[in-house]
Order: structure tokens, then sequence, then C-alpha cells
């Protein structure tokens, strides 16, 4: 198992684990990882490293975006059409 960074070392990081944005959002680790397979939350994977890393910034702003919209009412198919294109 690998040494966990400080908060504050994730908190400038340019790219996170999705463990490490459970930290930063306070989301389960299970629903990061439904968000990541249903293609809402976006990361990078090195072939070589199967770790995948997403880019801090983004992502903690477009989890931010998929919860409001899951407070206003809208359903993961709905919210996948609002997202698309979002990058």
């Amino acid at each position: 198992m690998s040494r966990q960074r400080s908060l504050e070392t994730i908190q400038s990081a340019q790219f996170v684990s999705i463990g490490e944005l459970v930290r930063l959002t306070g989301c389960r680790y299970s629903t990061l990882k439904f968000y990541t397979e249903e293609g809402l939350l976006p990361y990078e994977q090195a072939e070589q490293n199967l770790t995948r890393r997403f880019p801090r910034e983004r992502a903690i702003a477009r989890i931010a975006k998929i919860q409001a919209l899951k407070t206003s009412g809208c359903r993961i198919d709905e919210i996948k059409v609002r997202l698309l294109g979002d990058g």
C-alpha cells in the first residue's frame, strides 16, 4: 500500500487519485467510481501504469456540477446529456 499524501499536497497537486478525490469532495468512493464508469468524470491513464489520474480542479468542478444536477432532480441519463461536450 502506498503512503498517503498530505491534504495540503493534494490540494496543490495538478492530478489526484480517486481516493484523494474522496478526501477532497467527501463523496463516497463507489459514487466516484460509478461517475467514472458512466463517463461523467474524465481521467487520464498511462498504459504502463493502471492508476487513474484526475485533473484536480476540473474533477472537483465536475463533481459539484453532477451533485447540483442530482439535487435538482435530474437522473443520470439527463446529467449525461447536459454534460455532453462539457469536457
